[in-house]
């Protein structure tokens, strides 16, 4: 009982306390910043987020066709709504393993190969962030050391990743445990290494974050501030690689810190940088949030009793499902 609330009520607290902090240290700018809140340019942003949607399910129906399940568009977007929803509620990115229970439930895909489409899709994220912070890293004076640390590990795990997988047939084992992970590692490869998987994901991948960029972009003009595009790109990217670490539910507090602290690099008012990362990270949510609704109609009142399934399974301690 006691690891239930622990794991639900730690992370939040850590994301209440970053967040009052913040808005405490600038609470005078931020009212002054308020001002300049116009539909005009939210209602553009949210058209772009759902854009990036759209093509993220296609990305997700392309992976699960290289594993040889073929899902509509609309299913594949619905189940990433659903589980960036839970991902969005509570922390340890559990959400992705209520995924892995609906592909199980309409198309009854082991639980291997639910996760190994989420790790596919996930690679091919955090890589393609490292990669676009690694070319606006150019353009972007006065960069902290830690950025470019941060932006290194993942594109040279990556780069090490892929180069594993190229060997994984040369091994074997008997143990079961040992087993099941090369199975992963295998479907992982299916899904990933083809040439038609590396140009259609990855160009995929990159047009998705581009994307997600605009949408922090037109926030930013929204402020008129004289901040330049690459240095809104680096801070989506270092705002999404801090948030990749789940201290707290959907990075919240940790996502907009990041933020805040790269648009100091254009010199921008504290109050105004908070309330960009906010906004547009509030736009993402509550977007997210909204599909992750409408998808769970979608799916029928099968899908909460496998959200709690999924839940209790982590965080309570409870039987877990098997591999078949």
């Amino acid at each position: 009982m006691y690891r239930k609330i622990s794991a639900i009520v730690v992370p939040t607290l850590i994301a209440v306390g970053i967040m009052g902090y913040m808005l405490y240290s600038v609470w005078d700018d931020l009212l002054l910043a308020l001002q300049h809140i116009l539909p005009a340019y939210i209602l553009p942003a949210i058209v772009i987020c759902l854009m990036a949607w759209v093509l993220r399910g296609w990305r997700y129906h392309s992976i699960l066709k290289s594993l040889n399940y073929s899902v509509s568009v609309t299913v594949s977007t619905a189940c990433i709504f659903v589980s960036q929803t839970v991902n969005i509620i509570v922390p340890a990115r559990l959400g992705d393993f209520v995924r892995a229970f609906i592909l199980k439930h309409e198309y009854n895909t082991t639980y291997s190969e639910g996760v190994s489409s989420i790790v596919v899709e996930r690679i091919f994220d955090i890589f393609t962030v490292a990669l676009l912070g690694a070319i606006a890293i150019f353009f972007v004076l006065g960069v902290p050391a830690w950025f470019t640390t941060l932006i290194i590990i993942p594109l040279a795990a990556g780069v090490l990743f892929f180069v594993f997988l190229l060997f994984i047939g040369k091994f074997s084992s008997e143990n079961k445990y040992i087993v099941i992970i090369l199975n992963m590692l295998h479907e992982i490869k299916r899904a990933s290494l083809s040439l038609r998987s590396i140009v259609v994901l990855g160009a995929s991948s990159v047009v998705i974050w581009l994307l997600d960029i605009l949408v922090c972009f037109a926030v930013v003009l929204m402020f008129e501030q004289q901040i330049s595009f690459a240095v809104v790109v680096l801070a989506v990217v270092i705002g999404n690689l801090v948030k990749a670490v789940p201290l707290t539910p959907g990075g919240i507090g940790t996502y907009e810190a990041a933020l805040t602290v790269t648009f100091g690099l254009a010199k921008v008012d504290p109050g105004v940088a908070l309330l960009i990362a906010i906004i547009d990270h509030l736009i993402k949510n509550l977007v997210t949030v909204a599909g992750g609704i409408i998808s769970i109609y979608y799916f029928g009142d099968w899908v909460m009793p496998s959200i709690k399934e999924a839940l209790n399974s982590k965080i309570g301690g409870g039987k877990k499902p098997d591999n078949s």
